[in-house]
């Protein structure tokens, strides 16, 4: 997956429907200048907002990360290495801690987006929190993860999983010093 596709696709999506920036602005409540790190940047926002720009797109949030297009099942093997797309918090770089493989970027009008996600230690100390509508599904392969959701916290070890409504502030991070690896699968409704 290529980073700058996604500001690319946002574009033609736009001109395709004849949307101006501001439009996108009165839309979906970020800034013009949220918006145009969005499509300019190299690293690709937190999934909130790119959800708010799918949403006043009228498109799902796979649009930005789909790859070529497959109609049948789609197998990710586990010798294919994809491009990661590092995540950062709207204006911010603090969650950029985190590496997004896409698993089924192929896989058309999918409505999961099933992700391996590296973690790694953050030096942050604001952390910044993720909203959105729809669920996530977390299952953690090594280390610990720490999952900060609403005024709960929860750490989990290998082998634990969470389901939550991503509507509620969370934000995932390592629980300590060392990386961590998950499968996360998010759903968010058109």
């Amino acid at each position: 997956m290529e980073k700058k596709n996604i500001g690319e696709k946002i574009l033609a999506l736009c001109n395709s429907r004849n949307l101006s920036i501001q439009d996108l602005v009165d839309t979906t409540g970020l800034s013009e200048v949220q918006i145009n790190r969005v499509i300019e940047s190299e690293t690709i926002p937190s999934l909130a907002p790119l959800i708010k720009i799918a949403r006043a797109l009228g498109v799902r949030l796979g649009t930005f990360l789909d790859d070529a297009e497959e109609l049948g099942p789609v197998v990710h093997r586990s010798g294919e290495v994809h491009q990661p797309a590092s995540f950062s918090s709207q204006l911010s770089d603090a969650n950029s801690h985190l590496d997004f493989y896409a698993l089924a970027s192929r896989k058309t009008n999918r409505h999961m987006e099933p992700f391996f996600i590296d973690i790694q230690p953050s030096s942050t100390h604001e952390p910044i929190f993720s909203s959105h509508e729809g669920e996530e599904f977390i299952f953690v392969l090594e280390g610990t993860a720490k999952i900060d959701y609403g005024n709960q916290t929860f750490f989990l070890h290998p082998g634990d999983s969470i389901y939550y409504d991503s509507i509620i502030n969370h934000l995932v991070s390592s629980a300590d010093e060392k990386p961590a690896k998950i499968l996360a699968v998010v759903y968010t409704p058109l």
